[in-house]
């Protein structure tokens, strides 16, 4: 056993002080390795930054209700009697003065320029003035807090960023003309940044609607059992039609189908990639050995066996992979980790914007990826070498 592990050490010793010799011919297996995880980390971070971008929207003491068949907020119709319904519901924690802590909302769409870009949809948040006090993640950074009974906005953060004309002062046509902004606020970075807030009643108005979209609610308990008796007490009730679920999972779900699409579209073009680099490492490695056929061949007749020529060609190959995986990792986390952008939700028909999350878990996909390409790369070009005969080697040019 130790005779093999000195001879594997000692042909993979010569194998690597090979390479400069032959830099050009090795750098095709980094290269094509490096392009494979640079474009595949950079794909699947931009779908690691949607989903914690809506995971991480909302609160577990929260709750949102739909009305009863409806998959998101854009289909939901709450009427008024509905909403006025769920105040009188126990469980909904109360403020100081004994106000429910609780938002009877609006959601709409309206387009809004992207910058340097074309019209697209954002989300219009109808919503009381008290919810600084519910969803108290929120915070306003620039101006102040629209006033009751006006045509005022405050932009997300990620929406002013993405898109043209949301500077305070500004103007923007929410509904039936233009609205003044008059405040940014910022919630983390959760999904809310990519809206517009207004008042709620003066939307309705302004949209000549009467029933509510959501309505959202801050528990008294929020543990499991605190939840499942709320939620029970609103699904027996007669006078209401509502589908309860907490915040965080109802926004995790609206994640599924983008992110679904983007993993789909990384692993695509990665398999596509990962063949060409497949391809290069064979050509590379099949000509690596070409030209070391007289050196195997002395090392075989010398009584080297064949496993330590197998297993020093394929610790090459996994070495130049595992270099390009390096270089791509870091070119795609230099370049993406932390970018913003917005796209277009699938699922809810509107721009949300998010930042790009190149993690661990990612990063270890693609140098999985890569290690397994040099492994295939190497493999076949190490065992034609372990099967050449001897004679036939020495004899070689």
């Amino acid at each position: 056993m130790a005779n093999i592990v000195q001879q594997i050490g000692a042909v993979s010793a010569m194998s690597l002080r090979s390479i400069p010799s032959r830099l050009g011919s090795s750098l095709v297996i980094v290269i094509g390795i490096a392009g494979v995880v640079g474009v595949m980390v950079a794909l699947l971070s931009m779908a690691a930054g949607f989903e914690a971008t809506l995971a991480s929207t909302g609160r577990a003491e929260r709750v949102i209700m739909l009305r009863g068949g409806a998959t998101d907020e854009l289909g939901s119709v709450i009427y008024k009697a509905q909403g006025d319904a769920v105040r009188d519901v126990a469980g909904i924690k109360q403020t100081a003065d004994g106000r429910p802590l609780m938002l009877l909302e609006v959601y709409l769409l309206t387009e809004i320029v992207k910058i340097g870009g074309e019209g697209s949809n954002v989300v219009v948040r109808g919503t009381d003035p008290d919810v600084l006090q519910v969803r108290d993640e929120a915070r306003i950074v620039q101006g102040r807090m629209f006033r009751p009974g006006t045509r005022e906005v405050i932009v997300g953060r990620g929406a002013q960023s993405e898109f043209e004309g949301l500077a305070l002062g500004k103007s923007v046509d929410v509904r039936d003309g233009g609205w003044t902004i008059v405040g940014v606020f910022e919630t983390g970075g959760d999904t809310h940044e990519s809206e517009l807030w207004v008042d709620r009643a003066t939307l309705q108005s302004a949209s000549r609607r009467l029933a509510y979209t959501t309505v959202t609610a801050v528990l008294e308990d929020a543990s499991p059992a605190g939840f499942t008796a709320f939620k029970d007490r609103l699904t027996t009730d007669p006078r209401l039609n509502l589908q309860v679920q907490r915040e965080p999972d109802y926004y995790k779900s609206r994640s599924v189908g983008l992110s679904q699409f983007i993993n789909g579209l990384g692993y695509t073009v990665a398999v596509i990639m990962a063949i060409g680099a497949l391809f290069g490492a064979l050509n590379t490695m099949y000509a690596a050995i070409s030209t070391r056929t007289v050196e195997i061949g002395t090392l075989r007749a010398i009584g080297f066996g064949g496993a330590p020529v197998v297993i020093s060609i394929l610790i090459e190959a996994l070495l130049l992979a595992l270099a390009g995986s390096l270089i791509g990792a870091a070119l795609a986390y230099f370049f993406f980790n932390g970018y913003t952008v917005s796209t277009l939700n699938i699922q809810t028909f509107s721009q949300t914007a998010f930042a790009f999350r190149v993690t661990p878990a990612v990063l270890m996909q693609g140098v999985i990826w890569a290690v397994a390409i040099g492994f295939l790369g190497g493999l076949f070009p190490a065992l034609r070498a372990a099967r050449l005969p001897v004679t036939e080697a020495l004899r070689a040019q």
